[in-house]
């Protein structure tokens, strides 16, 4: 480790806070739910060795509540920002808005039992390439007043499109065909992968594409991205650090939880999910420089 970044490991995560921009700072994503019962290592040491990282994006089942509770307790006591999302894997991509209903509720449920100590993304890839904006905002102003009976923070939401259709969502927030999201404390979330796909600009996602997002004016994050999700034409590393300049949070998939091999440690969770050490693996270097 060189000096500087030696230096960096040794500030307190409240330093990262006041002069990063985006509402947190830079992390990782962990998806710990389908391995074990949700029983498993996260390898704290490691990733406390690796400075960038600061905020941990949690992937939860709604079933795995007692599980996710020790999670998001961990997380917190080793000093990350946590962001706790749903993840119904059975639904991703569903315009179902009784699925996003469902989710609210179970934030009602579940958020104080959890700690009440992170930051709701209500839940992951809700919507596809196909919703309106007007129906986007529709079911998105029903789960977000039933969210706020038990949270006034702010409300990370996936934009539509499995977190590519920026012009869907940006017309959502601004109300341009009508029906507009009325809550202004949320933040809009953009997945960035190699086959990220704007389906009504039909091009691969692009600079301009954030661009249109930041448009909506709320705060904006990609919430994930990665480079070997599939094929494509989106250049990934030209998107990330091009949302960094506009000042978001920018979180890479995945720390661990992984199925198709984009772990940034060794071994993963679907070897062995509880590892008593771990090591960085050669995806690791492919991501963790865009942080």
């Amino acid at each position: 480790m060189s000096l500087s970044s030696w230096i960096l490991s040794l500030l307190p995560i409240n330093f990262f806070i006041l002069t990063q921009a985006g509402i947190l700072p830079n992390g990782v994503n962990l998806q710990p739910s389908y391995y074990n019962n949700g029983n498993v290592s996260f390898g704290w040491p490691l990733m406390k060795k690796q400075y960038k990282i600061k905020t941990v994006r949690i992937e939860i089942e709604p079933t795995s509540v007692n599980q996710a509770k020790t999670w998001i307790t961990e997380a917190r006591n080793n000093g990350y920002n946590v962001i706790a999302t749903y993840h119904k894997s059975a639904v991703l991509g569903s315009n179902d808005a009784n699925e996003l209903a469902n989710a609210a509720y179970w934030w009602i449920q579940n958020y104080e039992n959890l700690g009440a100590d992170f930051t709701i993304n209500l839940m992951n890839e809700w919507s596809n390439h196909n919703i309106s904006a007007n129906d986007y905002a529709t079911a998105y102003n029903l789960a977000i007043r039933i969210v706020r009976q038990v949270y006034s923070g702010r409300i990370i939401i996936d934009i539509p499109g499995w977190g590519q259709e920026t012009k869907t969502a940006a017309d959502a927030v601004k109300g341009t065909y009508g029906t507009k999201i009325n809550d202004t404390n949320i933040v809009l979330s953009t997945h960035i992968y190699p086959g990220g796909w704007n389906q009504g600009a039909n091009r691969w996602l692009s600079t301009a594409d954030l661009d249109e997002l930041a448009s909506a004016g709320l705060p904006c994050i990609v919430g994930e991205f990665g480079k070997d999700h599939g094929s494509g034409g989106a250049n990934v590393s030209q998107l990330v650090n091009y949302a960094r300049t506009k000042g978001w949070t920018v979180l890479a998939w995945s720390w661990n939880g992984d199925g198709t091999g984009m772990n940034m440690v060794e071994p993963p969770w679907s070897s062995n999910s509880q590892a008593s050490n771990f090591n960085l693996s050669s995806y690791f270097n492919v991501v963790y420089p865009l942080l």
